[in-house]
């Protein structure tokens, strides 16, 4: 006889094991994701931050809110900048660094320690005294007086002692000798002013302020502001997570507020969000080099990146028919083809820096069946001759130009049975036995070479140079200098793709472009 409660109790036990393996095999996939490091796609829940003892309250303030708007945990630990510096370099672990001087961050980069930096807030060294300056201290002579009892930050382990002893000199041993107490962070020092163990102690102008102290501006020091910053550790466990909090500290309305509130001058970052939207605007010949890159940075900042690529006259064109930056649609960043097309828009982009170069070239098909040789062969009778648009690119205008200076200008336009914003058009149309030849980059036919040659043009016409802008009002402005910092850091995709780099020089004002005559904009 078939019992129908045996069935159900076998059914019953049978479910209850699959339901434990479940439970077991979720707990198990769980520890695993807590465990694993982050691919810096997703938040690990958890940042590790070492701070400077003298950035302790705005950045314990700044945490707590934003552990309360994200969820996300940060842990603290707070020590001199020298001090940490040394710590990180033995456990080499942990997410952020906020350092309060360049020096620090100058000495973890020689270790490999650091990556990004976002500068937060700016310092000045004082001499913090009582409240109505009681042994009325005007000086560093009156740091010398018989009696004063004068508290320093130990050069070794703290930022403010660092920055002094280099600005002051041999001045720095003189006070050094006369120091009662010589400390390894500056609040420290300060509590001992505060507290009257100390008439006077050398700290930034923000810890004096956080004390309640009255802050002594001397001439040696006060000249010189120094950037306390925020870097991405190496070892985080999450670039994504790590570079949110850094933009959360710098951010106006977020950490930068706390900041201002505290006494401290706000370094100036970009506008907050959760995820920014970065627009570029690119000339195509760019497009080779950039693509993969532009995309590899988004996905290490966590961040979206839309890039347009184009004849820069296009995009030039585009900008002036937004006619202003509050069109959110306006480029944050601009990689011309030239520097004949920034000119255009210099108002918005008034400085650049000269990333790379690009040769301009006839292209013909393998073996030259044309015989050219030079711009004038582009004039024979019957020759299909592709050049770029002078209107609508950058290589169009400065073909034009060029052959003008030559006066070739009217005998090559004849031939011209194809005029396109960009040079990978006319490629194309060379490979199908379209055209005989083409003006165009060689970066346009690098990675051709079995269907193309390529014939130079004059020396002192051939070179296209490529500069990168950041706009001046964008409010993701820091972030479009971290992927200018980004491209730089990969110089060989460049030269793979055919160009000859120049990203290490320093940034030129966009008036003082170096631009020929012939390829000045009316």
């Amino acid at each position: 006889m078939f019992r129908t409660d045996v069935l159900l109790s076998v059914i019953s036990e049978f479910m209850r094991k699959v339901l434990a393996l479940l439970l077991f095999a979720a707990a198990a996939a769980l520890a695993f994701l807590a465990l694993r490091p982050s691919s810096g796609e997703g938040g690990s829940g958890r940042l590790t931050v070492y701070c400077a003892a003298g950035l302790k309250k705005p950045v314990e303030a700044i945490a707590a809110q934003y552990e309360k708007e994200t969820g996300t945990k940060v842990e603290l630990q707070f020590g001199g900048s020298g001090t940490l510096l040394s710590q990180l370099k033995i456990a080499k672990q942990g997410d952020l660094f906020i350092a309060a001087d360049d020096g620090s961050l100058a000495d973890a980069r020689k270790t490999d320690t650091i990556r990004e930096v976002l500068p937060v807030a700016l310092q000045h060294a004082v001499i913090a005294v009582a409240q109505g300056n009681p042994r009325v201290i005007k000086g560093l002579a009156d740091l010398e007086k018989p009696g004063l009892k004068l508290a320093l930050p130990n050069p070794e382990a703290a930022s403010a002692g660092k920055v002094a002893k280099r600005l002051l000199k041999e001045r720095w041993e003189v006070l050094a000798k006369h120091a009662a107490v010589m400390k390894p962070t500056v609040t420290e020092i300060a509590a001992d002013v505060k507290l009257g163990a100390c008439d006077a102690a050398l700290v930034w102008d923000s810890t004096a302020s956080q004390f309640g102290l009255e802050a002594v501006l001397l001439p040696e020091l006060s000249g010189h502001a120094e950037k306390a910053s925020v870097a991405v550790l190496s070892t985080a466990r999450s670039s994504v997570e790590a570079l949110k909090f850094a933009r959360y500290l710098g951010a106006p309305e977020k950490g930068g507020a706390v900041f201002a509130a505290q006494g401290f001058q706000p370094a100036g970052g970009d506008r907050w969000a959760v995820k920014p939207e970065l627009i570029l605007y690119s000339g195509g010949v760019n497009r080779p080099a950039i693509e993969a890159l532009v995309q590899q940075f988004a996905d290490h900042e966590g961040v979206g990146v839309t890039t347009v690529f184009n004849g820069c006259g296009i995009l030039c064109a585009a900008m002036k028919t937004m006619k202003d930056t509050a069109n959110p649609k306006f480029p944050d960043v601009y990689y011309a083809c030239d520097v004949c097309f920034v000119p255009p828009v210099a108002e918005n982009f008034p400085e650049a820096v000269l990333l790379t170069e690009s040769e301009i070239v006839i292209a013909v098909p393998k073996g030259n069946p044309r015989g050219i040789r030079t711009l004038a062969d582009l004039a024979q009778p019957g020759l299909r001759v592709g050049l770029c648009n002078a209107e609508q690119s950058t290589l169009g205008f400065m073909t034009a130009g060029i052959l003008r200076s030559m006066n070739l200008l009217e005998g090559v336009m004849k031939n011209a049975s194809s005029q396109v914003p960009t040079g990978d058009f006319l490629v194309n149309q060379l490979r199908t036995g379209a055209l005989d030849a083409a003006v165009v980059y060689r970066t346009n036919i690098q990675s051709q070479p079995d269907h193309f040659e390529a014939v130079p043009l004059p020396a002192d016409k051939a070179k296209a140079i490529q500069p990168f802008a950041v706009r001046k009002d964008s409010p993701n402005a820091a972030l479009g200098h971290r992927l200018l910092d980004w491209l730089r850091n990969h110089k060989e995709s460049f030269e793979k793709a055919g160009f000859v780099w120049r990203g290490d020089s320093v940034p030129v004002k966009s008036g003082e472009l170096e631009i020929p005559d012939y390829l000045r904009q009316k």
